[in-house]
């Protein structure tokens, strides 16, 4: 029972960086209605930019912020300069833009900062906490992430621009008629999304350690929790991030192995793709023609 509860807490631990990625998937879905290959190397690049700052000397909470600004001015320059160019392309020049962004931003961190693998540092303090069952790394990323979502969650319900973003991002036409600029708020809605993934590469990065590819297997579990829990819902991707993040820990202990886990994220990714493409929160879309 003792092991049972460690890796679902484990699970739920790795489970909200899974959720945190999803959610900037999905923002970026419903801001533009496309999914964002990109988005793992651009959380990728925010990390390094924040092990930049570490090492010119600043303390972590302010390299960590500054990644953060960083993340959304870069978030919001992709899609003026690059995605807002593709509203009239078809979906295989798309698909072709996403995966030449990929190769991109891969390159160019591979480039200033090589591809050795380095040390990244955890704020969170060193202790076992309830009999070992939880790490103070676990326990902080998991408070991050829920002050994040709660910090999210009323930004988008009280302030003026949060609602402003959500309706650019539902009804354009009829946002535009209201005199919302939908061009800022699409381009704000990157720039969130960018963030959110930012902060799932720094709570990452002090375990996986960081590297040019460090998040290139967890957007294949960041787009498979999208995919579960619905590419338009936003409370769906929390969900589905929790739920593949203890799924993947439980199978991979106690059934399929360690080496295996990966193939727990492409199976849940495609069955949910064949039984309920519009995922467990989501609701199937219809078109007049």
């Amino acid at each position: 029972m003792e092991q049972l509860l460690h890796q679902i807490i484990a699970g739920l631990a790795t489970g909200c960086a899974y959720a945190l990625l999803a959610l900037s998937l999905v923002v970026v879905y419903r801001c533009s209605k496309h999914v964002n290959f990109a988005q793992g190397e651009m959380a990728t690049l925010s990390a390094y930019g924040a092990f930049a700052m570490l090492q010119a000397g600043l303390p972590y909470w302010a390299a960590f912020v500054g990644a953060l600004a960083l993340s959304f001015l870069g978030g919001a320059a992709v899609e003026r300069l690059i995605v807002g160019r593709l509203k009239t392309a078809s979906p295989l020049a798309t698909v072709a833009t996403f995966i030449g962004l990929f190769m991109a931003i891969h390159s160019l961190t591979g480039y200033f900062w090589g591809h050795d693998v380095r040390d990244f540092p955890s704020p969170f303090p060193d202790i076992s906490l309830m009999g070992g069952l939880i790490s103070g790394q676990q326990l902080g990323v998991m408070l991050t992430t829920a002050f994040l979502l709660a910090a999210l969650w009323a930004f988008f319900r009280f302030t003026r621009v949060g609602l402003a973003v959500r309706a650019a991002a539902m009804n354009p036409d009829s946002a535009q008629l209201s005199g919302i600029s939908t061009l800022r708020m699409f381009s704000m809605g990157w720039g969130i999304a960018a963030m959110l993934g930012a902060v799932a590469a720094l709570l990452l990065a002090p375990v996986l350690y960081l590297d040019p590819t460090m998040m290139s297997g967890v957007l294949i579990y960041g787009f498979a929790a999208a995919v579960l829990g619905g590419l338009n819902s936003v409370p769906g991707a929390v969900v589905g991030g929790l739920v593949l993040g203890v799924l993947e820990n439980l199978l991979g202990t106690y059934v399929v192995g360690s080496q295996l886990k990966l193939t727990v994220a492409l199976i849940a990714l495609v069955s949910i793709l064949i039984w309920r493409p519009h995922g467990l929160f989501g609701k199937p879309s219809a078109e007049r023609v």
